[in-house]
């Protein structure tokens, strides 16, 4: 082969798999004509009985196999949506994962309540049930447990633990549409879950989010603090609890019921190509995919996670392999970063004001988790899109690790040279 593309070698992908990246979000005619139809309705809110929200509530709902669906602006506040129809609020504690997108925290602190940062399996990004049970003290109220890139958490132990210790379980489930646990999707397995539909995400109509449950008590409740207190469908202004605003609009809600349509078949491509990529890539001894889970029966992607082997190629760092692998044509890049109790945000001094005078704060900046740190270091990820991708594409990721072993010794000097 020849020399690495990153030392001016030509890339093994060339633009193949970078097009499949950029190609997102996709759409088509049918998805066009949704939104200019609802456009010229001139129904742009859902405030009518059957509107295109309604309709994709419903939808989305029985795709995930729940009961319930509440649609919403955005993913962060499904988060929000979801602690406030539990009662969630000021001084209570609530225990999340160390290692996710933010919002799964600061969801927390807009209602008043405090995260709580539990350690998550380094082999899979997901929050660690035994950890957990370490957190749980006399505030705490729920558990919210992240399916990372789309890879259930432990859904068994955490029920064991929320039904113990009479907790709410809340799944953020902004990674995982498609993804079941035991033949059954993802969501609504726990008390309530939430859903993103951001620009990135897996269906998407530029924002938006969904809750999920099979309760009847939170649904309602859910669907009344979403509309400022209002019931949809009924006359006048008469609010039966002060919220807020959370409404997603009927364009955003006429395209994602036209992608949802489309949904299904791509999970299942996902699925299918992520098998055939992850038992290739676990021969390269450069980098492995999260561990097999019998009890996982389908996975929705987000990410496409995998684990950096430093040892397996001579020692270079991590993200001198990622530049590497980028120069031969695969857009790979890290998650998130460092985990949560890391952020600039939970410093000291940028808490001020955010909890309520009787909240019982955490020392963020002491933590160490060893779990969150670990996958921390290893992780990084390929966008779901890819694996949208053709048999060959998915050989071609395969390929351009490969070329990377077979070309250690030059990438170690180049790293050397960084140093």
């Amino acid at each position: 082969m020849s020399k690495l593309a990153i030392n001016g070698g030509m890339p093994i992908a060339g633009g193949s798999l970078m097009n499949l990246d950029t190609a997102w979000p996709l759409f088509d005619d049918e998805d066009v004509q949704a939104v200019v139809d609802t456009i010229k309705s001139k129904k742009w809110c859902r405030l009518y009985l059957g509107s295109k929200a309604e309709q994709f509530e419903k939808a989305f709902a029985k795709y995930q196999d729940a009961k319930y669906g509440i649609a919403v602006a955005n993913g962060t506040v499904s988060i929000e949506l979801a602690l406030k129809a539990l009662g969630i609020g000021y001084g209570d504690e609530v225990v999340v994962p160390a290692y996710t997108f933010i919002a799964t925290a600061s969801a927390v602190t807009e209602v008043g309540a405090v995260p709580v940062f539990a350690d998550v399996d380094p082999e899979t990004g997901d929050i660690d049930p035994a950890d957990v049970e370490k957190r749980i003290t006399d505030r705490t109220k729920a558990i919210i447990a992240v399916h990372f890139g789309g890879y259930p958490a432990d859904m068994d132990r955490l029920k064991e633990i929320a039904k113990k210790r009479d907790l709410k379980l809340v799944e953020d489930a902004a990674h995982a549409h498609g993804t079941e646990w035991r033949g059954h999707k993802v969501g609504a397995i726990g008390d309530i879950g939430s859903f993103s539909f951001q620009q990135s995400k897996p269906l998407t109509a530029g924002e938006g989010g969904i809750v999920v449950t099979n309760d009847d008590e939170l649904a309602d409740r859910a669907m009344l603090i979403h509309n400022i207190g209002r019931v949809i469908g009924r006359p006048g202004y008469i609010h039966y609890t002060l919220s807020s605003d959370y409404r997603l609009s009927e364009i955003q809600a006429a395209l994602l019921l036209s992608r949802l349509k489309k949904l299904p078949g791509e999970v299942e491509k996902k699925d299918e190509n992520a098998k055939y990529l992850s038992s290739h890539l676990s021969k390269t001894g450069v980098v492995r995919p999260t561990r097999d889970d019998e009890r996982i029966t389908k996975r929705g992607y987000y990410y496409y996670v995998l684990l950096y082997n430093e040892e397996g190629l001579a020692g270079v760092p991590k993200d001198i392999f990622i530049e590497a692998l980028r120069a031969e044509g695969v857009p790979a890049e890290l998650s998130y970063g460092p985990p949560l109790y890391k952020q600039p945000a939970f410093r000291k001094e940028n808490l001020k004001g955010i909890f309520p005078p009787n909240a019982r704060v955490p020392d963020y900046e002491s933590l160490h988790l060893e779990g969150a740190e670990k996958f921390a270091d290893t992780e990084f990820v390929l966008p779901h899109q890819l694996l949208l991708g053709t048999r060959e594409d998915m050989d071609l990721i395969v390929a351009a690790v490969e070329k990377i072993k077979e070309h250690e010794d030059e990438l170690l000097a180049l790293s050397s040279g960084k140093e």
